[in-house]
């Protein structure tokens, strides 16, 4: 069986290198390098090292960090395949890497096991989610909902736009010059009308259905 490649991106070395013997102890994969911070992936991934079948991204790091490489990697080898794993659980953050191509995100507090269901459907399928945006990931990629089906007002459009940014509630409000309360019941709204329950469902629905350019 031939083992699957995986590099780690990650600058806290006792991690990266805990990470690497227990990727090492998985049957179908193998820890070919290990990297302090994106500019180390991006050097290498430029002067021609081989590619590997999926990387191990930490989210903050020093001189460029996992949203920086993610955007990176999007626009110059959006065919590899993105795990990342951070101590933040952070909805912004987690939009942001999805955005940019990430296959899934996972808590670094996550057991074995999980570890592994998470390196097989991410190099099986490309993406594995959590419970949080599973259903919703699998309803827009499997089509249940088409985007023709739905029709969105062009406000409701600008917050779902505004909504994949950084901003935050307050300042989605600010910048459509609105009420918060009024925000709120367009986001309801929306999140009916996708069949979503979260910010990130929301993100992930725009995504796959084109409402919004990464």
């Amino acid at each position: 069986m031939k083992q699957k490649n995986i590099y780690i991106v990650d600058d806290h070395v006792l991690f990266a290198n805990a990470l690497s013997n227990l990727v090492n102890s998985f049957p179908e994969y193998n820890c070919d390098r290990i990297f302090s911070n994106g500019a180390e992936l991006v050097e290498a991934l430029q002067q021609g090292e081989k590619e590997p079948d999926i990387i191990l991204l930490d989210v903050k790091m020093p001189v460029m960090d996992g949203i920086a490489t993610m955007r990176w990697l999007h626009q110059n080898k959006p065919d590899l395949k993105v795990l990342t794993l951070s101590m933040e659980d952070n909805e912004l953050t987690i939009i942001q890497m999805i955005k940019y191509g990430a296959g899934g995100y996972l808590l670094k507090d996550i057991d074995p096991k999980t570890l592994k269901k998470a390196l097989d459907l991410i190099d099986e399928q490309g993406y594995y989610y959590t419970d949080m945006v599973t259903e919703t990931l699998m309803r827009t990629i499997n089509g249940d909902k088409k985007q023709s089906e739905v029709d969105f007002k062009d406000n409701e459009l600008r917050l779902i736009e505004l909504a994949c940014s950084e901003r935050t509630y307050t300042e989605i409000a600010e910048e459509m010059n609105l009420s918060p309360k009024t925000i709120d019941g367009y986001r309801q709204a929306i999140f009916q009308k996708m069949g979503v329950k979260t910010r990130v469902g929301m993100v992930i629905y725009a995504i796959k259905h084109g409402l919004v350019q990464i």
